[in-house]
């Protein structure tokens, strides 16, 4: 409860009036056996009333059903407003962690804290609540009119609840370690499915159906055991409940029959003693129930918690600076990825400088480091202080957001959103008009591509942009890219999966747009950076080479082995054709 309290109060005024009618609706079916004992006592003597005691129990029934339509509306609906609060919280802190977290975390695991967890904390918010503050009231109520009718024959009916209590206590501890299990294993069995649906055709082209099929079947199975041990003592539980009701309700009609017979207590009390007792084996059952749910959204609120205490890497300064150019220095930048093997720097020693307006190229074997230094400008990762400034102020004390707005990033691998073409262009300017979009894709090389698709513009490209080729979702980007009033443009090596000649077409297009703008682009194929006023080569983390493209060319050195075996490729695939 401790750790439901800060939730529950943000809503106390809803759940008091939750409770405020939970109280009138246990109040009111608590007088409903004193009205079944008057009648009978009126009945044993002869006398008459029954109509009158029947109107008050409709009358009673009635007050009950407009308050538990009351309570359940507070307090079920406090628990959903809770829930939606918890969800809400855990989407924004998942939104400010870096890349790096999500390269440590399954997919699967932060979907099963933001579904099963976050409902199990919404159950501990609803039912968990009711089913602790009913018996705090009921139990208490019912054993005080009990004790008015026979003290001695309530001492037989609540000896099962010291009892009761010591069970209690032991089987929440247990609940509460199995469920956390039960948890962990819900979340690597939605990981599994997310993984083989997402490589699903992978999954197909390898005919790998029945080996993932045993692979997910083990998976399963291990779910069902972890369940199944927790559904072990939660199913010995409620039994024990039963159990010991039943025991006491025997007790009951044997003591309080021989009452009745002496005349020791009435026929009438003897019914409405029962009644109550009867009342009790709810709220004993209850008391179960709350342990079980309110354990479960303990040990899942535990799991959401740990996830919110990871602090994010990258965050605004205390008084973050505002971007005042696109100009672009590197000094001295040395950056290890922080969860990287070995002690070999990713960059080493870069000093680099790009004016405002100025394009240049960076170019270098796989693993050089290009991409790496691309996204320490916008810091998708953290480089060391006075290393990366835009505007001639560090970047880790500029605003976060409006440095990246500065910056339109089109990455290797690009991403589009299950939603339409034009939807995924304007991502980053949803005002954008239908011109700008165009003009934006013209730009890009597929806007006659787009309006022959049946749909146009509004054609739903499925997840992850599976219904277009990979060159098409490179374009895609780029155009959602050059939309954004953006002063810096960082293209790494976009127009990997587009022939050289649409490469060359698009290139074309962009240089004018370019020249107002301070452009990177990274690139393996030396055709898409040869134009460009700089070009700079890495290699193993350190800048190699720096030219013009005839300046590399005369140097004799990486560039102009690249270019080489890139040029007797191309001459091998014209001749070829």
């Amino acid at each position: 409860m401790d750790r439901l309290r800060s939730w529950l109060w943000r809503y106390r005024g809803r759940i008091l009036a939750g409770f405020l009618a939970l109280l009138v609706v246990d109040g009111a079916g608590l007088l409903v056996p004193l009205v079944i004992r008057d009648a009978i006592d009126r009945l044993a003597r002869g006398e008459g009333g029954l109509l009158r005691s029947g109107l008050y129990i409709v009358a009673l029934a009635v007050i009950v059903m407009a308050f538990r339509f009351l309570w359940r509306y507070f307090l079920i609906g406090s628990a959903r407003l809770i829930e939606r609060d918890l969800r809400e919280k855990l989407y924004r802190h998942l939104l400010r962690l870096p890349p790096s977290f999500y390269n440590e975390h399954k997919t699967g695991d932060l979907m099963a804290h933001a579904t099963n967890d976050i409902d199990a904390v919404s159950r501990a918010c609803g039912f968990g609540v009711i089913t602790i503050a009913d018996p705090l009231f009921m139990i208490p109520v019912a054993v005080g009119i009990m004790l008015a009718i026979d003290p001695h024959l309530t001492l037989y009916a609540i000896i099962p609840l010291p009892i009761l209590t010591l069970f209690m206590l032991g089987f929440g501890r247990v609940i509460h370690r199995r469920f956390e299990i039960v948890q962990e294993g819900f979340s690597g069995l939605m990981e599994k499915v997310r993984e083989n649906v997402a490589g699903i055709r992978v999954l197909k082209s390898f005919v790998q159906e029945k080996g993932t099929e045993r692979d997910f079947d083990r998976t399963n199975r291990s779910f069902v055991d972890k369940n199944m041990a927790l559904v072990r003592v939660w199913g010995l539980f409620e039994p024990l409940i039963e159990l010991l009701s039943g025991t006491t309700l025997a007790i009951v009609l044997w003591v309080g029959g021989v009452s009745v017979i002496r005349s020791s207590i009435t026929l009438g009390d003897f019914v409405a003693f029962t009644q109550y007792l009867s009342m009790l084996i709810w709220p004993m059952i209850s008391i179960g129930w709350a342990v079980n749910v309110i354990q479960r959204g303990s040990a899942s609120l535990v799991r959401i918690n740990r996830l919110l205490a990871v602090a994010p890497e990258i965050t605004d300064p205390p008084e973050p600076k505002p971007v005042r150019g696109s100009r672009i220095e590197i000094r001295n930048l040395t950056f290890r990825y922080p969860d990287a093997a070995g002690d070999s720097p990713a960059l080493s020693n870069i000093d680099l400088t790009i004016e405002e307006g100025m394009n240049i190229g960076l170019v270098g074997l796989t693993g050089a480091g290009k991409s790496t230094l691309a996204r320490l400008i916008p810091r998708m990762f953290d480089p060391p202080p006075g290393t990366v400034l835009v505007g001639g102020i560090d970047v880790r004390e500029l605003s976060l957001k409006e440095l990246r707005r500065t910056i339109g990033f089109v990455p290797q691998d690009p991403f589009l959103f299950s939603a339409s073409i034009r939807e995924n262009i304007a991502f980053g300017n949803p005002e954008a008009s239908d011109e700008q979009v165009e003009a934006a894709a013209r730009r890009a090389g597929i806007h006659d591509e787009i309006v022959e698709f049946p749909n146009g513009y509004e054609t739903r490209v499925g997840e992850r942009g599976i219904a277009l080729s990979g060159g098409q979702k490179q374009r895609v980007a780029i155009a959602r890219a050059l939309l954004l009033p953006a002063r810096i443009l960082i293209f790494d090596d976009p127009l990997s999966a587009v022939d050289a000649e649409r490469e060359a077409f698009i290139l074309r297009n962009l240089r004018d747009f370019f020249r107002s703008r301070t452009s990177i682009v990274i690139a393996h194929r030396l055709s898409a950076v040869m134009h460009s006023e700089r070009i700079v080569v890495l290699d193993r983390g350190r800048i190699v080479e720096s030219g013009t493209h005839a300046e590399l060319l005369a140097h004799a050195g990486i560039y102009k082995r690249i270019w080489d075996l890139q040029q007797a490729e191309k001459e091998v695939n014209d001749g070829s054709r």
